[in-house]
């Protein structure tokens, strides 16, 4: 697939890059063909993510760069450091997380939502007003978010995680337009760069498999799914996926 597909030679940024599904779509977009650039506040956990793909795809250039993404400064100068170092910038893959939950709605603290607003809110608000410029001056600019099902639907016990999720897709549905009105004032038609939404139930991944044998994780989505999904994003037409949440698990 390397040298001829729709990400060959193409620059993309990875906000998260170190955890499990970061692993797995470094290792997906490097054998695309991209230019992979990885971030994470954990500087040894990027690098044993940025060596595995690097080692994995001998040719492709896969990089790392420690950013605290809650400094919207720091989140400025790495998509300018990018920029500087590669010549353009094609993708934002978010994938920052994290989860809190409790038994019930009445047992639902507050310090989980202060938690959850910095990692699942405001790092997509720093992310994409450092990349949104350089991705609409690409060609096949794309900025994908990665929601749960529950910002739709929440379970009571999940009110600050569901929340949290909500906001991150209204925000990056707000990025989705200002994609289509930079698009017609540029003269297109449509959008030339895109915002989407890929929205899963859970993720799943080998060792939480290997910690729990029997579990089912029924309706989960894997992360290697996740990384060819996220891949095929840039397969399709931006007027096509902008603004449009991606479904890799059944609708609630």
């Amino acid at each position: 697939m390397a040298g001829n597909g729709a990400l060959s030679g193409a620059v993309i940024a990875v906000a998260g890059a170190g955890g499990p599904a970061g692993r797995a779509t470094l290792l997906r977009l490097a054998e695309a063909g991209a230019t992979v650039v990885g971030a994470d506040n954990d500087p040894e956990r990027l690098a044993e993510a940025v060596d595995a793909a690097s080692y994995a795809h001998g040719g492709a250039t896969v990089t790392g760069d420690t950013v605290d993404l809650l400094d919207l400064t720091s989140a400025r100068e790495w998509a300018a450091r990018v920029e500087k170092d590669f010549g353009r910038v094609d993708g934002l893959v978010h994938l920052v997380g994290g989860w809190r939950g409790s038994e019930t709605f009445t047992k639902t603290s507050l310090d989980d939502w202060d938690l959850l607003e910095l990692l699942l809110v405001r790092t997509v608000q720093h992310t994409s007003l450092a990349f949104h410029e350089a991705l609409q001056r690409s060609d096949r600019g794309r900025y994908v978010l990665i929601s749960a099902a529950a910002a739709g639907r929440p379970a009571a016990g999940n009110a600050a995680y569901a929340a949290a999720k909500a906001a991150a897709e209204t925000w990056t549905l707000a990025l989705a337009d200002y994609f289509r009105k930079a698009g017609i004032a540029e003269g297109a038609e449509g959008p030339t760069s895109a915002a989407v939404i890929l929205v899963v139930k859970a993720l799943v991944h080998d060792a939480m498999r290997a910690d729990r044998p029997n579990a089912k994780f029924a309706g989960f989505t894997d992360v290697r799914d996740l990384a060819e999904a996220i891949a095929g994003v840039w397969e399709r037409p931006a007027a096509e996926v902008n603004g449009n949440r991606l479904w890799l698990t059944e609708k609630p």
